[in-house]
């Protein structure tokens, strides 16, 4: 799971929002690991480290979520990897594991939930161990954008209900979600 922003809309640290008995973070990674056996927070240390979830600073700052998406791929020993936003409440066990069910029968690099309005979404999406070297020379060139770089590593679109991509940034985003049951 990628935490590494700054929060700057919502005022304060949504990964730690608390929700459903927990924080938005933890709920978050508990599906990841429910459908990826093992969860990884890319994020400050010292903030979510208390969690119970290995916690990994980005490896170069400040580049946004092409950063932490390089460093959850240096770090990982597996050749395929579930990425998402920590954000995302509306992420479901079932999307998750198609995502991942899917790499397995793609000769892509990457595997990415399509989202509202046909684009694919980034932060909600499985990467090959491949994608590294891309990434490094994109970071280099400051091309820091994940969206424009997908077609680049030969990403393969999945139609997914556009309500998983729901985020978190403001607060308003935030009230639609702090007391919706569970």
């Amino acid at each position: 799971m990628l935490a590494g922003g700054g929060s700057t809309r919502m005022g304060r640290d949504k990964a730690l929002l608390p929700y459903r008995g927990t924080t938005l973070l933890e709920h978050v990674a508990s599906i990841v690991r429910q459908a990826a056996g093992t969860a990884v927070i890319i994020g400050n240390p010292e903030r979510y480290g208390s969690l119970g979830f290995p916690v990994y600073g980005d490896q170069i700052l400040p580049c946004g979520p092409i950063g932490g998406i390089y460093t959850a791929l240096s770090v990982t020993r597996s050749e395929w990897n579930l990425v998402v936003a920590c954000d995302m409440p509306m992420l479901s066990l079932s999307v998750l594991r198609g995502l991942i069910e899917h790499s397995f029968r793609s000769a892509s690099n990457c595997i990415a939930g399509m989202g509202p309005g046909g684009e694919p979404q980034p932060l909600c999406a499985v990467y090959h161990r491949r994608c590294l070297p891309l990434l490094e020379q994109a970071i280099g060139e400051k091309r820091f954008k994940m969206r424009e770089l997908l077609p680049e590593l030969r990403s393969e679109p999945v139609m997914l209900d556009p309500s998983v991509f729901a985020n978190i940034n403001t607060t308003d985003d935030w009230a639609r979600f702090e007391d919706r049951p569970a």
